[in-house]
């Protein structure tokens, strides 16, 4: 594989825990790259953290799911101080509207060429 390429994330076997995050961007975006670049390394450093997948789409509507071994991950991450400054900031500038689900992953399977 090229080293530049995309991939998924991989995740261990089930049972473990998905956060969805879906949103709609604004036309702002004032430090928005950098946040989501830092937000992604700091989760990555979390306890329990086990991977992110992510896209967005022209309009600016965008999916990220990140991986957790445990309910009480997702909390500590969402307890994280830098987080909770970037989720401010994200409501006040960055988006329109956002839903985060989260769901306990109970089977996956998947294919690879």
């Amino acid at each position: 594989m090229p080293v530049n390429s995309p991939s998924l994330a991989k995740t261990p076997q089930p049972p473990y825990y998905a956060v969805i995050f879906a949103s709609l961007r604004t036309e702002a975006e004032q430090g928005y790259g950098a946040a989501a670049d830092r937000m992604a390394e700091l989760a990555s450093e979390q306890s329990g953290y086990l991977g992110v997948d992510t896209a967005r789409d022209g309009n600016g509507v965008g999916i990220t799911v990140s991986y957790w071994a445990s309910e009480e991950a997702i909390l500590a991450w969402r307890r994280n101080a830098e987080h909770t400054i970037a989720r401010e900031q994200g409501r006040k500038t960055w988006y329109r509207e956002y839903e985060l689900r989260v769901a306990k992953v109970e089977r996956a399977y998947g294919f690879q060429r």
